[in-house]
């Protein structure tokens, strides 16, 4: 039993060291990976075949009217959320991951689960935090009320299309996924694990036989 706590024991930092990086790094090239692709295919929003299908308003359909692609560009947080606050997010992006890090070096290795958790969100994080960073070179192809055509873009390419009936959900891309489960589980995690416990259990005296006590006691 002692043997097997003190395996754990080396175990878990190195797990911690191989595979939190391993899925950050995985979970962010996936992320922009998929996001070049489809702007590369697409074009900007409402680019994609706008001049023969202008009805299909940009939208790539793989289930007609249920699922397909079509690019946007988010200045807000997830989903859409806080538009035009492209830069404090970027700051609290920034935050939120040193928090991680600090958190990871805490605690996190005592569990694969956070581990590979908090690899999640922090991949999350570094994906759109390089969009928010305009490290991808876009410029605008239109103007509204946050900047002008041919300014650099500051915002998130989404490029996932759901509808739930007529409703549709609010494009979204790898990154937002990664975000969305990651947090699921942590909150899965905070409410159902337990923290396991390893103290060595000290093995019981036995209390000493009535015929040793007889023996042990001076004879008059």
């Amino acid at each position: 039993m002692n043997r097997t706590n003190d395996h754990e024991k080396r175990v878990r930092p190195l797990f911690a060291l191989v595979v939190y990086p391993l899925i950050v790094v995985g979970g962010v090239a996936l992320d922009l990976g998929t996001k070049h692709w489809a702007f590369a295919s697409l074009g900007m929003p409402g680019e994609f075949r706008w001049q023969t299908e202008p009805e299909l308003h940009g939208i790539h359909w793989l289930w007609n009217g249920v699922f397909g692609f079509q690019t946007s560009l988010n200045q807000g947080a997830l989903f859409g959320m806080g538009a035009g606050t492209v830069r404090w997010l970027a700051v609290l992006s920034l935050i939120a991951l040193i928090g991680i890090l600090g958190w990871l070096a805490h605690s996190a290795w005592k569990s694969r689960v956070l581990t590979t958790t908090l690899g999640m969100i922090s991949a999350g994080i570094l994906g759109n935090l390089h969009d928010r960073l305009g490290l991808h070179g876009l410029h605008w192809n239109y103007a509204d009320d946050f900047h002008r055509i041919g300014e650099p873009v500051y915002a998130v390419r989404d490029w996932i299309l759901v509808m739930l009936g007529s409703y549709h959900w609010p494009n979204f891309n790898i990154a937002d996924a990664l975000l969305v489960c990651g947090t699921i589980l942590l909150v899965l995690l905070t409410l159902f694990e337990k923290e396991p416990v390893e103290k060595q259990s000290e093995p019981k005296q036995s209390e000493p036989k009535q015929s040793e006590l007889k023996q042990s006691e001076p004879r008059p």
